[in-house]
């Protein structure tokens, strides 16, 4: 057995996606069967298996729920009580297990991990600060009835999305009374220590599926910040070599540099390993006999692409994340790998891992937060000049798995620029929905695109391809366009992203509002 085949323990492995949450909740922590094995064991038979299902890590959004109520006492004679039905601790006692019971129901719908505390039953000021101790990353406030004070009370240094009864239940006061006295209008602009800051757009009224969708933006903001990133060969910036740093101070990112001597002396060791090959050899049966699966280039450079994936994983848990990219991908690790990079990152995108090629932080931390988003394989991919309403999209590092269940279709051949090693041209589904994020290099604005896959052409440029069809006003892409890379995901999140951004510090440009 090889040092290198060497696995961490399974208490000692937290597949997670920021360092500060390993050190502080770990025991919260999302561990996929994918990523655990025995402690000093080389790699397990099914350390990659492509009949696991999808394994999307994050951790849960704890989240605080408060209703808010008064109790006025009747006067003769005079106004005594507000707009609402909430006006005894009794109708407040009701309303809170029914909301209890809504909230129940939402964690079930829910494809991410929501962590809802007991309600809390606010009526002063005290009483708000008790529920602010509880240690949430979000809070809703249901404010039933009640004074303008005791719901800034209510409303914590932290995210806040308020939920008014109109027509779900017994009708709220705030229903009426909530206006821009209390929340942010979308005219003032944001400022860095105005991220979490109340907005007309955290209000929900009845709709709990709006609830829903602000929920998984937040939680998406929550694993976002602070991200822990493997880069072997160190990271970059794609024509803005601030962005490493900038993903350190604005999204608190920790970018983990394993250099390429390192990586070498480890390739060296498990390509000699006899067990190692023999895996990489029975994995690489498996992957070529699936479903719609071609093979256009030397069989030899799958294999080598397995063995690259073992030691890519156990990088990642060696340092505790499941966040990776690597540097010069195009060149240094060819030669020391005898096949390239691009179908070992798939092969980790389609279980669960965020894997990108080229190590550009102008773009990563957009494939980050989409990947938290849509809970899908993200391809990051280069842009192309747009024409009548349409972009192409390539590069040859595509996941397969594109819709979390089912392999697209795919003809394992060489990576395009070096004609060497192998790389997967996937199909993607006709008509399927994608979502874009399009960074303006490292100034922190970014640009949100939907679009519909029209077709998968075989163009001379990077094996992935779709000819895609963008909804909206497209034209204004032409003002944006970058020679840069973008993200794409199944899927339509574009409100979601939008809802997040201002959370990690983001200017979000939408493409498909109604009114860009």
């Amino acid at each position: 057995m090889c040092n290198c085949c060497q696995n961490l323990n399974r208490r000692q492995f937290l597949g997670t996606s920021t360092a500060a949450a390993l050190a502080a909740d770990a025991k919260s922590q999302v561990v996929p069967q994918a990523f655990a094995s025995a402690a000093s064991e080389p790699w397990p038979d099914d350390y990659w298996d492509p009949s696991r299902p999808f394994a999307a890590v994050s951790r849960p959004l704890r989240v605080q729920p408060i209703l808010m109520y008064a109790t006025p006492a009747r006067k003769e004679a005079r106004s005594w009580k507000s707009w609402g039905d909430i006006q005894t601790r009794e109708a407040a006692l009701q309303e809170a297990r029914r909301i209890e019971e809504e909230l129940a129901g939402l964690a079930r719908q829910a494809e991410f991990p929501l962590q809802f505390l007991p309600v809390a039953a606010v009526s002063d000021v005290e009483q708000a600060a008790r529920a602010h101790a509880g240690g949430a990353q979000a809070t809703i406030v249901f404010p039933a009835t009640g004074s303008g004070d005791l719901l800034r009370s209510c409303i914590p240094d932290r995210n806040t999305v308020v939920f008014v009864r109109h027509q779900s239940g017994p009708i709220y006061y705030w229903y009426e009374a909530l206006s821009t006295r209390y929340l942010k209008p979308d005219r003032e602009e944001f400022k860095p220590d105005d991220r979490r800051r109340l907005t007309v757009h955290d209000v929900v009224v009845d709709d709990l599926s709006e609830l829903l969708w602000r929920l998984r933006g937040l939680h998406a903001a929550h694993n976002f910040m602070g991200s822990r990133v493997v880069a072997v060969g160190g990271p970059m910036g794609k024509y803005d070599g601030s962005a490493p740093q900038v993903a350190r101070d604005r999204y608190r990112f920790e970018i983990l540099d394993y250099g390429y001597p390192a990586l070498e002396a480890r390739i060296q060791a498990v390509f000699a390993d006899p067990r190692c090959r023999s895996l990489a050899e029975k994995w690489a049966a498996q992957y070529l006999s699936l479903a719609r699966t071609r093979l256009a280039t030397d069989r030899g450079f799958v294999v080598n692409a397995f063995l690259l994936y073992g030691i890519f994983k156990d990088l990642l848990k060696e340092n505790r994340t499941h966040l990776f990219t690597i540097n010069n991908c195009m060149s240094t690790i060819m030669p020391m790998a005898k096949t390239t990079a691009c179908l070992t990152l798939s092969l980790m995108n389609d279980e669960g891992l965020v894997a990108f090629c080229e190590s550009d932080f102008v773009i990563i931390p957009a494939g980050i937060l989409l990947s938290y988003l849509a809970r899908k394989p993200v391809f990051m991919h280069n842009s192309t000049f747009p024409h009548n309403g349409m972009v192409t999209c390539a590069h040859c590092t595509s996941p397969r798995r594109m819709d979390r269940d089912r392999y697209e279709p795919a003809l394992i051949t060489t990576h395009y620029e070096s004609e060497y090693g192998a790389a997967p041209k996937v199909d993607f589904r006709q008509g399927q929905t994608v979502s874009f994020i399009d960074p303006e290099y490292a100034t922190g604005r970014w640009l949100g695109i939907r679009g519909r896959v029209e077709s998968n052409p075989s163009f001379e440029i990077c094996r992935s391809q779709q000819d895609v069809r963008i909804d909206g006003k497209w034209r204004r892409l032409l003002e944006e366009v970058r020679d840069s890379h973008w993200m794409m995901v199944y899927g339509d999140v574009l409100k979601e992203a939008g809802y997040a951004a201002p959370r990690i510090g983001v200017t979000w440009d939408s493409l498909c509002d109604p009114d860009a």
